[in-house]
């Protein structure tokens, strides 16, 4: 294959979609290998979730909705997401790249299989990041001592009102930990605001925020 027939399947009315995506995703990652920094890249889902303080594991309620199902059953609670998609596209635009390659369908039925190529490569992904959730676990739940997060700002990573349970990114150094938090006087806090850990729930399992420390 010369260099112009990539080019013209990479971009074919089918692929042209997923290839700019890979290329977003190329960007994102040299980003944030030469800057250091993170694009904020998180879901505002209902993460009505609880954790197990020893071990960090995320428990899904009695009657989670199926989003947390299926994100649980990814082992998201475990791997970034970032990596997971970058991961999931990559394999999504290899099968629908090499499927124009070797098969000549319309576009209309070469797009339908977009989907199930989707379906297969984050199943893929899933099975091929198992052996690393060890690694990505101990990752996301280093540093200090429960106790010594008090005090500390971060940045929400889903909105939390009342007894809804929500995820906090706080910086320990140059190291990004996500903790499980509520709200202090059930107040609502919208995703993405900078909120303080004023207090600890007595079982270890979530942390109280709030949007300022009253005295």
């Amino acid at each position: 294959m010369t260099f112009q027939e990539f080019l013209q399947t990479a971009f074919s009315p089918v692929n042209t979609v997923l290839s700019i995506l890979l290329i977003l995703a190329v960007i994102y990652w040299l980003f944030t290998i030469v800057t250091g920094l993170d694009i904020d890249v998180g879901l505002d889902a209902d993460m009505d979730v609880d954790i197990d303080a020893p071990d960090g594991q995320v428990h899904v309620p009695e009657n989670p909705s199926p989003w947390i199902q299926f994100l649980t059953f990814l082992d998201l609670d475990i791997v970034p997401i970032t990596y997971f998609l970058t991961i999931s596209l990559f394999f999504t635009w290899l099968g629908s790249f090499y499927l124009e390659v070797f098969a000549s369908f319309q576009v209309w039925v070469s797009a339908m299989f977009v989907f199930p190529i989707f379906l297969g490569s984050i199943l893929l992904t899933k099975l091929l990041l198992k052996p690393l959730n060890p690694f990505f676990r101990e990752i996301n739940h280093k540093g200090e001592r429960p106790h010594d997060f008090l005090g500390r700002t971060g940045r929400l990573k889903s909105t939390i009102h009342g007894n809804k349970i929500g995820i906090l990114e706080v910086f320990i150094g140059s190291d990004p930990m996500t903790l499980m938090v509520k709200s202090k006087d059930g107040e609502k806090i919208e995703y993405g605001e900078t909120v303080f850990i004023v207090d600890e729930d007595p079982n270890r399992k979530y942390f109280y925020v709030a949007t300022e420390i009253r005295f």
